[in-house]
């Protein structure tokens, strides 16, 4: 969905762009992924315009299109049920974390939502899951993080976190290897 509405902005200056080029940098940080886009594709376009565009094509996608992972809403549930404290973080935007998780009605399901807007180094520094540790009041022996990126991966691994990668159409090229374990879906512990 974000790598289509990447495309879509990038076509609506007149580039077609292949919208599966954003697996090489799913997980970074904003800056990093339009960089990406525009290198790749030799954009030059005012980020502000270029943001508003993509916004809107996000927005677009994500009221039609948006998913849950197979048994995501049920293991978030089923935890909070158990009193496993849970949280959400995510190199994205506030309002697109936002926008998701009440798309899947899971807004105020998350003991702690982060956000790029909440760190100032991005994955795959470890800094956005320190703070989940430290906001949590846990350690990271206690901690279980689920990802979908290397750069996601890397950073829970540089927390000092165990870490379950979700496997995806997006992140089949992504080294997981230092991962705890690799699963399709959440539905998998009910399995």
């Amino acid at each position: 969905m974000k790598a289509r509405a990447l495309a879509n902005a990038c076509a609506s200056y007149g580039v077609e762009a292949d919208h599966l080029i954003y697996a090489d940098v799913m997980g970074a940080d904003w800056k990093t992924v339009t960089a990406h886009f525009f290198s790749t594709y030799r954009l030059n376009p005012p980020l502000d315009e270029f943001d508003a565009r993509f916004r809107e094509y996000y927005l677009d996608l994500i009221e039609a299109e948006v998913t849950e992972t197979r048994g995501a809403s049920g293991f978030v549930r089923e935890s909070r049920k158990r009193g496993i404290r849970v949280g959400v973080v995510s190199s994205a935007a506030p309002w697109m974390v936002e926008r998701v998780l009440s798309k899947l009605e899971l807004s105020g399901a998350f003991d702690l939502v982060v956000t790029q807007e909440d760190v100032t180094s991005h994955k795959p520094d470890p800094e956005a899951y320190l703070l989940v540790l430290s906001r949590l009041r846990t350690s990271a022996a206690e901690t279980l993080v689920f990802e979908d990126s290397y750069a996601g991966l890397k950073a829970a691994n540089a927390a000092g976190c165990n870490c379950i990668v979700v496997r995806h159409a997006f992140n089949g090229k992504h080294d997981f290897s230092a991962a705890l374990r690799v699963i399709d879906g959440f539905s998998e512990f009910h399995e």
